[in-house]
């Protein structure tokens, strides 16, 4: 069973960004899956720098979208961006060095960062996308 399950109450209305943000619910619950059935570490640690990537590939699709409309609040947004942004690459640096490992504590702090993320600071963009058009 995925430790995060997607649903229509985290869609913000856009649909190039719902498909972006299940994708990166089902990085997390392959994420889960790998550590429960303890996956070697090249394993975890491929799947980790996958939900790191993707990561980035999304904020910056978000952020391209927010300079397009003049999102009021991207700088505010942009800033949580970074924050994440930050602790998951200090995760994944400690995680190939030995320092750290991946725990249910790990992939509960992804999945309500993301959670939180979307419905609280995602939403409050979704009608400034969807009155310029953001598909």
């Amino acid at each position: 069973m995925a430790i995060f399950e997607w649903s229509n109450e985290l869609s913000v209305g856009v649909p190039s960004l719902d498909e972006q943000h299940k994708k990166l619910v089902k990085l997390i619950n392959d994420l889960n899956e790998a550590m429960k059935n303890g996956k070697a570490k090249e394993v975890l640690g491929k799947i980790l720098k996958e939900l790191l990537d993707y990561t980035k590939y999304h904020f910056s699709t978000e952020e391209k979208y927010m300079a397009q409309v003049n999102y009021v609040a991207s700088e505010t947004h942009k800033l949580e961006h970074q924050q994440l942004i930050k602790k998951a690459l200090a995760l994944e640096n400690d995680f190939k060095n030995g320092k750290a490992t991946i725990t249910i504590d790990v992939i509960n702090f992804l999945k309500e960062w993301v959670s939180k993320h979307i419905m609280g600071t995602d939403k409050k963009y979704s009608s400034a996308f969807i009155e310029k058009g953001i598909k």
